[in-house]
């Protein structure tokens, strides 16, 4: 049949880098093995005798750049599964905007920039005494470094996490500047919505935790509700772990009082899988929930031993009794821009 006018701009959405230098262009070998894994995960591999069946994992040890199966033509693979599955395009949009997302974070591993001693010089007054100058500037190069990583993951994560979980059910995601929940109902100001599905504006979080992020922070959460109440749509809250404590009663009843919905748990995901029907129901499964409760069940009482080392050509992190080795360029300066977060994250959307 071919491919539709629609969801050939998906597609070329799906592969396109966007504006990151960092960014990926997803090339034919790396789609076909999209393809082939989708094809797998939703066992319909008869029609595709000519697919290898020992592909490796998308989750896996592997260097990322090497998931790419060569000798297969792209644009026909994928119009024969479009014909075959329903919301094939979606699973696809979305495993692709995951894996330029993984793809990224590894080039961001390799090449965020150490820091300089202009950066974290002034801090090491906080403990300088308590160890020799040689360490405690190692300490600061380090900690800094791993502050870097871990808040361009915090970054990347924006992009993909809530905006996958959003276009699987059928929605989009809103940033403040075009959302359709205004502050009070009315006027010009927006707030971002994690996803907007037909009259339901949702509000999705792994966990809500106790300790809430500032209290100016807080009272944002227990107003969303009311705004999107305000603004003609009813405020949905869905959060994946279950476990309880007084914010979360709070947050529940701000939703209740605005006439609105909380699926908390397992009750989250079941109705995630009802809303995206059986196809995404699949992606959201093996791509969402079984990692986040894999990771939810080894939240650790005490951190084991860590140890860091850096190479001419590598950084090796020991966990345990595992390893994570990160290549470096060998030489030169290694930038460290960041990009920008987005003013509107649904500018990304497969719609938009």
């Amino acid at each position: 049949m071919g491919l539709t006018k629609s969801q050939q701009i998906l597609i070329t959405k799906a592969r396109n880098p966007g504006g990151s230098e960092l960014g990926i262009f997803l090339d034919d070998e790396i789609c076909v093995y999209l393809v082939a894994t989708i094809i797998s995960d939703l066992r319909v591999t008869d029609y595709f005798p000519e697919l290898p069946s020992d592909i490796p994992p998308f989750f896996g040890a592997q260097k990322l750049e090497e998931l790419r199966l060569a000798g297969h033509h792209f644009p026909s693979l994928l119009e024969r599964l479009f014909d075959i599955q329903s919301d094939a395009d979606t699973y696809f949009y979305c495993l692709a905007t995951l894996h330029k997302a993984r793809l990224k974070y590894e080039r961001i591993l390799e090449s965020q920039a150490i820091p300089t001693i202009d950066q974290v010089g002034p801090r090491g007054l906080l403990q300088y005494g308590t160890l020799s100058p040689k360490s405690l500037v190692s300490l600061l190069f380090w900690r800094k470094w791993m502050f870097d990583i871990d808040n361009r993951a915090g970054q990347e994560t924006g992009y993909v996490f809530e905006p996958i979980v959003a276009y699987a059910i059928g929605g989009i995601p809103y940033g403040a500047k075009r959302s359709p929940i205004k502050r009070g109902g009315i006027g010009p100001l927006g707030r971002q919505v994690d996803c907007v599905v037909d009259n339901r504006a949702y509000e999705i979080k792994i966990r809500v935790t106790i300790a809430a992020s500032g209290q100016g922070r807080w009272s944002e959460e227990m107003q969303f509700p009311k705004d999107a109440q305000a603004s003609g749509f009813i405020p949905v809250l869905v959060v994946l772990d279950p476990t309880a404590n007084v914010k979360l009663e709070e947050l529940k009843q701000s939703f209740a009082v605005a006439g609105g919905e909380s699926y908390i748990g397992q009750a989250a995901w079941e109705h995630l899988a009802a809303v995206a029907g059986s196809t995404m129901a699949r992606f959201l499964e093996i791509y969402v929930h079984s990692p986040l409760q894999a990771l939810l069940k080894e939240t650790p009482q005490m951190l084991p031993d860590l140890t860091l080392r850096m190479r001419n050509d590598r950084i090796i992190m020991e966990i345990g009794s595992e390893y994570l080795t990160i290549q470096r360029p060998d030489s030169g300066e290694i930038s460290a821009s960041e990009d920008s977060i987005p003013e509107d994250v649904d500018d990304e959307s497969p719609t938009a």
